[in-house]
């Protein structure tokens, strides 16, 4: 070995110790979906720790003339049973006492069993160094070679550190009412099995009160199973704050509810306030799943709601180039089902996948962090063919868990999830979310990482012509604003199905007098043309301020397209509030047409003889000759425009420049100046200093300052934008997009520019770029939600590829028998060119 020697000396600069703090990718490669597990194992630099597979690790040295790489590749061995049993699929006994993974009181992160070898390889001949080598090498080598080895083998993984941090979940506390809570000596006695509800005889999910020992059912549920609230009423009734799951008593603990504190707790007596009622702790087993198990299970498992999974049917699974599965990150449907839609659709292939070689080539030092790579690796891996492959057959292996039909391997896209809710308070996490609000969130990103060249989210803008008239003058206010989504509103009292439904809720109505389970409701039927009837329909305005008659009157407010895009995305607006605030999800089947001719509803302008309202300017709110101080806006105005989603300073701008003359004109400025280039920058007065935070010696965040060159803009610029918005990195970015032209004076840092720097000339055009054409459109694309809100249950999408319906659940796609087109939730259509 020795050539290997000396290579090593060569080389062992360059080689470095991670220290705590270090990011270290030694679970999937920055460029491809390759793991230790792939063919051709994984390679991780030893200096920068980037894991590469076999296809990059060579454009990785030439780039950067790293040469040293610690290979690392795993075989799934025999899995063997656990010492408590959990081979078998029961819980662990040790209780999880939080909603957390890999940390002190949740649940294991969980670990494959694999047979693992390790050894440093040289660039570009890939010399193979195993530790046995290294033992006959000098000390300086064998030591610092030996010393980053194990460094990087002990690191916890960039996945693993962002999995237990997603799922970081809330420590229970101990109940106020625990120490000294009351029990009642009235002789009852618990058996240790066979319970049921004192009231309905329910025989699951029941829960024993811990002052009187009153067995009784638990909450129903939106579906009507669980219970019938029997327990919760008992605790309306006496007050008696704590009950006990029974089932979940083991030695270890159980679940135990504070009706009065709303949360689960703990009880430090609960073993003296169980014996009270004649159960010993330690002999209990576990017969329920906890609560907490319940909530990992609607986060990590798919539920069964047959129509839209359409599990009824055998269905055949496919495979190949665009027909690829993406692995559930405990909770990331939404995003799954999202990006399998974005990149059916040809702007985003041109722009991330056609042009990938470039991409990669152009990419930062670090490319996991770049925002262009990582959505062109998703694209590839979507559309490549390479990871659509069926998973592993169990064969005679006991060790591998039989897979359901249509499973692949797919892919898992955690540094892109990781990168793209990096910083964003829910899309951080791995709770559920909304995929509208996704779909949203992703296509900013575009827009911010797109300045220059090819912006495929311009396959999705268009603009929306609003259309005020003030009753009284007659006269009328035109304004356009860029939107990518249309919402269309379910008018319930369209139904078609009204006798139906008034007989289920007086049956309900029944069964719930009586304290029966309620029987199933049927499903409203809303016509697809009543939905688009209750968009166009004109809108009163109340309390609408007039430049007309300078005073307050009655408007009306009709929304037209004033252009269509090329693909048009409509959202059905089944969540709603109910009577007590409750967020709570309409149960309906709408007949979405598979073509759509929108034509009727473009806007037309000012019409001939129309006057228009004046542009009158609002009263100032301080004198010229007073000196300017901090406005005093309405704070109630403030928090009404802050509530319907706008940028805080945005609303305080929209009071401030409308004279505190109410909502009305405050939304109309909104609407007016939602595409000022400041429209979200601070509000700064005339003759006020600059904006706060601008104090020069002000320190900034190191990983904000990351996030904001990842996208492409030099760390002086980044600087620039935290100290003037006070080190808050939402405000910093929107702030940065806001002073462009301020910043091109600044020189450019050619490390922090994204590849997108050279595609074209940067300045923006004027105005919203959108496409226009007719508006006729063919459904491609449907994503649908199971579950009674967006933060919970499930999401999947059926997509049309070669005139056939395709539906992908995760890592399952399979041709689709019978698509529920009535059922979506989101409906992608494109333009029909005739």
């Amino acid at each position: 070995m020795a050539e290997a020697s000396e290579v090593l000396m060569s080389v062992l600069s360059t080689i470095r110790v991670p220290r705590p703090g270090d990011r270290v990718h030694k679970d999937e490669c920055a460029l491809s979906f390759a793991t230790p597990e792939s063919e051709g194992g994984l390679y991780v630099c030893m200096n920068t720790f980037l894991g590469f597979g076999s296809q990059y690790v060579d454009r990785h040295y030439k780039k950067t003339g790293q040469r040293a790489y610690l290979h690392i590749s795993r075989t799934r061995k025999t899995q063997k049973e656990d010492d408590n049993g959990s081979g078998s699929g029961d819980p662990p006994k040790k209780k999880p006492t939080r909603l957390a993974i890999g940390i002190e009181g949740g649940f294991d992160v969980e670990q494959e069993h694999y047979e693992e070898e390790v050894k440093v390889v040289i660039l570009p001949d890939r010399l193979e160094v195993t530790s046995e080598d290294l033992a006959t090498m000098p000390d300086v080598v064998r030591e610092r070679v030996s010393l980053s080895m194990a460094g990087l083998m002990a690191a916890d993984s960039v996945s693993h550190t962002l999995q237990v941090q997603q799922w970081d979940g809330e420590v229970r506390q101990e109940s106020k009412h625990a120490a000294d809570l009351k029990q009642l000596d009235n002789g009852i006695k618990i058996p240790p099995s066979g319970w049921k509800c004192e009231v309905c005889d329910l025989q699951e999910n029941l829960w024993m009160n811990l002052t009187d020992g009153k067995v009784l059912c638990g909450r129903r549920y939106f579906d009507g199973s669980g219970g019938n609230n029997h327990a919760l009423l008992h605790y309306q009734q006496t007050g008696y704050p704590l009950a006990v799951k029974l089932g979940t008593i083991t030695p270890d603990g159980a679940d135990v509810y504070s009706y009065d504190e709303d949360d689960m707790v703990l009880d430090a007596k609960l073993p003296e306030h169980l014996a009270h009622f004649g159960i010993d702790m330690m002999t209990m087993e576990k017969t329920e799943r906890t609560m907490t198990e319940l909530e990992i299970a609607v986060n990590q498992r798919v539920g069964e709601w047959e129509v839209i999974q359409e599990s009824g049917a055998t269905l055949r699974p496919l495979s190949g180039p665009g027909l690829t599965g993406m692995k559930n990150l405990g909770n990331s449907c939404y995003l799954n089902s999202v990006m399998q839609v974005l990149f059916t659709v040809p702007d985003f292939q041109r722009k991330y996948v056609s042009n990938i070689e470039k991409i990669f080539d152009d990419a930062p030092a670090d490319p996991t962090q770049d925002f262009k790579t990582q959505v062109a690796k998703l694209g590839y891996g979507l559309l490549s063919g390479e990871y659509s492959k069926p998973a592993p057959d169990p064969g005679d292996d006991p060790s591998l868990t039989p897979e359901p039909r249509g499973d692949q391997v797919g892919i898992a896209p955690r540094m892109f999830k990781a990168l793209i809710g990096r910083g964003h308070p829910e899309f951080s996490t791995n709770r559920q979310q909304d995929a509208q609000e996704y779909l949203l969130h992703f296509i900013n990103m575009v827009e911010r990482n797109c300045r220059s060249g090819q912006n495929p989210s311009e396959a999705f803008r268009f603009l929306v012509e609003e259309r005020i008239v003030c009753q009284q003058s007659l006269k009328a206010k035109y304004t356009q604003r860029v939107d990518y989504i249309v919402q269309v509103p379910v008018p319930m009292d369209q139904a078609t199905n009204t006798e139906e439904l008034q007989e289920a809720e007086h049956r309900r109505e029944e069964a719930e007098a009586a304290g029966a389970p309620p029987p199933p409701m049927p499903r409203a039927c809303i016509p697809f043309s009543a939905c688009l009837a209750a968009l166009s329909e004109p809108e009163t305005l109340t309390d609408f301020w007039s430049s007309a008659v300078q005073a307050k009157t009655t408007a009306s407010k009709t929304t037209r397209f004033a252009s269509f895009p090329d693909h048009l995305v409509i959202q059905i607006k089944k969540f709603t509030f109910g009577l007590d605030w409750v967020p709570k999800k309409l149960d309906v089947s709408i007949d979405m047409p598979d073509t759509l001719d929108l034509s009727a509803l473009r806007g037309t302008g000012q019409q001939p003889g129309e006057e228009l309202l004046p542009e009158v300017a609002p009263p100032p709110l301080v004198t010229p000759d007073v000196e300017v101080k901090a406005p005093v806006l309405d704070d109630s105005t403030v928090s009404q425009l802050c509530e319907m989603g706008f940028p805080l300073e945005a609303c305080r701008k929209a009071v401030y420049y409308t004279g505190n003359t109410g909502i009305d004109a405050a939304m109309n400025w909104v609407m007016g100046h939602m595409d000022d280039a400041d429209f979200s920058a601070p509000l700064v007065l005339p003759s006020c200093s600059s904006t706060p935070g601008t104090t020069p010696t002000e320190a900034v965040s190191e990983e904000h300052l990351a996030t904001i060159v990842s996208m492409g803009f030099s760390r002086d610029q980044a600087t620039r934008a935290l100290r003037a918005t006070s080190n808050v990195l939402e405000r910093a970015v929107d702030w940065i997009f806001s002073h462009l032209d301020d910043l091109e004076s600044m020189e450019v840092s050619e490390g922090g520019r994204s590849a997108g720097e050279s595609e074209g000339n940067r300045e923006p055009p004027p105005g919203p770029r959108v496409r226009d054409g007719p508006g006729k459109y063919e459904l491609f694309a449907f994503i649908s939600h199971m579950g009674t809100s967006t933060m919970c249950g499930h999401y999947v999408c059926h997509i049309k590829k070669d005139q056939q319906w395709v539906i992908f659940n995760d890592q399952k796609v399979c041709a689709s028998e019978k698509p529920p087109k009535d059922l979506g939730y989101l409906y992608f259509y494109r333009r029909v060119v005739e």
